[in-house]
């Protein structure tokens, strides 16, 4: 690890504080938080740091909105997912950091044009009768869309922690409510960035200095995780929609010209 100035463990802390918040209240936020750690840390080395923060993001996520997650909706990304991590795992290995950087932002502008289309579309009638545990599940997006932001979100989270972004498009295009999408979500990243741990520990990523950086900024994701559940519970549908899709549109541009 380098050494850290005031100015950057300011921004490291507030970065910590965006990975609770992103958590708990507005999807697609992480990504400045993969922005800001990757100023002040080798980038290499703020993957992984970043990483176990994420993860705890996560498991403070699973606290609040565990039950309502739409598990069949899960199941269906799952064999995308997995593909796209592969694939990314591989185009690490030939590409460097602006390219990386260039793809995802492409890929991230291309999806939100699908999914402002798809949200265009009028939505499904709901079924004569919905038992009540049903009351939060999203109409289906369909095996394509599926497919489709799986391998996406997948490879995107590989290579840069910056799957956030893209599963938030296809949960607003399976036009998941609010609580449904956080809870779905808090599992999707729970499980993905589990399974990245072993590809972090294998390459040497993850060191002793990164796991006690992160032991300092647990506050700091705690804290942003307890201001996302009281903004969430004040927050409109069409406003927690419109910020999701605002902050994937700055992410996109963001690293294609960075």
């Amino acid at each position: 690890m380098p050494e850290i100035t005031a100015v950057g463990w300011a921004l490291l802390a507030f970065g910590a504080l965006v990975v609770g918040l992103s958590k708990t209240a507005i999807p697609g936020a992480g990504t400045v938080a993969v922005a800001l750690f990757a100023a002040v840390l080798p980038a290499r080395s703020s993957t992984a740091t970043l990483l176990l923060l994420l993860i705890l993001g996560d498991v403070l996520a699973l606290s609040m909105y565990r039950r309502h997650a739409d598990w069949r909706a899960l199941l269906r990304l799952a064999p995308a997912v997995v593909l796209g991590m592969v694939v990314g795992a591989l185009f690490l290995l030939f590409a460097d950091d602006g390219a990386v950087r260039r793809v995802i932002g492409g890929i991230l502008l291309a999806l939100l044009a699908l999914t402002v289309w798809l949200r265009r579309r009028p939505a499904p009638r709901p079924a004569p009768t919905r038992a009540p545990d049903d009351e939060h599940r999203a109409a289906p997006a369909g095996r394509l869309a599926a497919a489709g932001y799986g391998s996406l979100g997948g490879f995107t989270t590989m290579v840069a922690n910056a799957g956030g972004p893209v599963m938030s498009l296809y949960f607003l295009a399976a036009r998941f409510d609010a609580k449904a999408f956080l809870g779905t979500a808090a599992w999707f990243f729970a499980i993905v960035n589990v399974a990245k741990l072993p590809f972090m520990i294998g390459s040497g990523l993850l060191t002793v200095d990164a796991l006690l950086l992160d032991l300092l900024l647990v506050p700091a994701v705690l804290v942003g995780a307890l201001v996302g559940r009281l903004v969430v519970a004040r927050m409109t549908q069409s406003l927690f929609e419109l910020i999701v899709m605002g902050l994937t549109a700055v992410t996109a541009v963001y690293l294609i010209v960075a």
